[in-house]
């Protein structure tokens, strides 16, 4: 009887259940590689990002900013001048509507509008022949009774005639001369002159036009002396006195003064404004202004000296206080060349006059403060100085 023997194999299903399929393997080593290189590229951007954050950081610590450019300027003492500063309107010494005192028709015109007259230059003829008739007639009737009073006195010498007869012929006589007198009155109403010397208006009125009394003809102004009107303060009245220089600008001429002198004081203050009513009287030979302009007044008061002043566009203006940049030195650099760093100094300003202001403190003469560029500044800002002047436009743009 045959024994078959049972030959054992190696036992290798233990790790294949472990492992899983072959397809199961092939998974896990690609998102073992995936992962290992996701870390490698992760990692090595973090290690980049930090090396370059570090020698940006590196940069930046051993970078100096180059100095800022600014103009400056040097405080100076100088006088300062001072005004009550007013508005007000011009106005003719004599200016007027020339009208008739009666009515009449127009004849004839002597005038050219806009032309210049002289003080009792005819301007107008009014009809007047009616006039120049009862003229006649009662000249006629002055003759006659005239004659009648010289014979009635002679009788009365002679004793033929009473004294009552030359009473009554000197009263004709008397009565004859009064319409005369009033006649050539009522003449001389008929031809309008110039009240005084002037320049002349627009004309208003025609040949044959029928004029009412008071019907306006042109206007006449005399523009040699003008007044000036204008308002000033309660509080400014202890320092004006009839005589006072006075400096007129009018807008139609800017740059241009005009100079004048106060001339009358209201003797009282407007309830209504708490204001004074002033005048000053000016020259005006050129003829340049005209009543009816505006006006900037300035009532000149004796200067102060010894002020301190910049140009106004040294000082910065914020809601925390007005101030400027000093500009001081600090220390040299590697070629010997002095470093100049500026600080922000807080000042107390007061008047503006002619571009510059007065620095009431804060500031000491000689003192050198930006006059440009100073949004970039800050204390501690190194600056380099340029031209004070390269702000300044130019007085002329050349046009093609």
């Amino acid at each position: 009887m045959v024994t078959h023997s049972r030959v054992h194999e190696p036992d290798f299903a233990a790790p294949r259940s472990v492992l899983g399929p072959p397809s199961a393997r092939r998974k896990v080593i690609w998102f073992a590689i995936v992962g290992a290189l996701l870390l490698l590229v992760f990692g090595s951007f973090y290690a980049y990002e930090q090396v370059r954050s570090h020698m940006v950081a590196q940069i930046f610590a051993h970078m100096t900013p180059p100095p800022t450019p600014v103009a400056a300027v040097t405080a100076a003492t100088q006088d300062l001048p001072r005004a009550l500063r007013g508005i007000g309107t011009l106005q003719a010494v004599h200016q007027v509507t020339v009208a008739p005192e009666v009515g009449g028709r127009v004849t004839q015109i002597f005038f050219q509008a806009g032309g210049v007259v002289q003080a009792g230059e005819p301007l107008v003829q009014l009809n007047d022949k009616p006039e120049q008739g009862d003229l006649a007639n009662y000249h006629a009737q002055a003759k006659v009774a005239e004659l009648n009073l010289e014979r009635s006195r002679e009788l009365v010498k002679r004793q033929f005639t009473p004294q009552q007869t030359v009473d009554q012929n000197q009263a004709i006589l008397d009565q004859a001369l009064a319409n005369i007198a009033k006649t050539q009155a009522l003449i001389a109403q008929k031809q309008i002159r110039a009240p005084f010397g002037g320049q002349l208006g627009i004309r208003q009125i025609e040949v044959g036009q029928y004029l009412n009394a008071g019907g306006a003809i042109v206007t006449l102004t005399d523009l040699d002396t003008l007044y000036v009107n204008f308002t000033l303060p309660e509080q400014d009245r202890s320092r004006l006195t009839v005589g006072q220089a006075v400096q007129i600008k009018a807008d139609a001429f800017p740059g241009r003064t005009f100079d004048g002198q106060l001339t009358t004081i209201e003797p009282q203050i407007s309830a209504d404004t708490r204001t004074i009513k002033l005048q000053a009287t000016l020259a005006n030979p050129d003829h340049l202004l005209l009543p009816g302009m505006f006006a900037n007044i300035a009532v000149v008061l004796p200067v102060e000296p010894g002020v301190v002043t910049v140009p106004e566009t040294a000082v910065d203006y914020s809601l925390y206080g007005d101030a400027v940049f000093v500009i001081h030195q600090d220390g040299t650099d590697a070629a010997g060349k002095p470093i100049l760093k500026v600080t922000r100094t807080f000042v107390k300003t007061g008047e503006h006059f002619d571009g510059r202001v007065v620095v009431l403190s804060g500031l000491k003469p000689g003192d050198r403060v930006a006059a440009s560029g100073q949004l970039k500044l800050g204390t501690g800002t190194q600056v380099t100085v340029g031209e004070p002047d390269a702000l300044v436009p130019p007085a002329k743009i050349p046009t093609n």
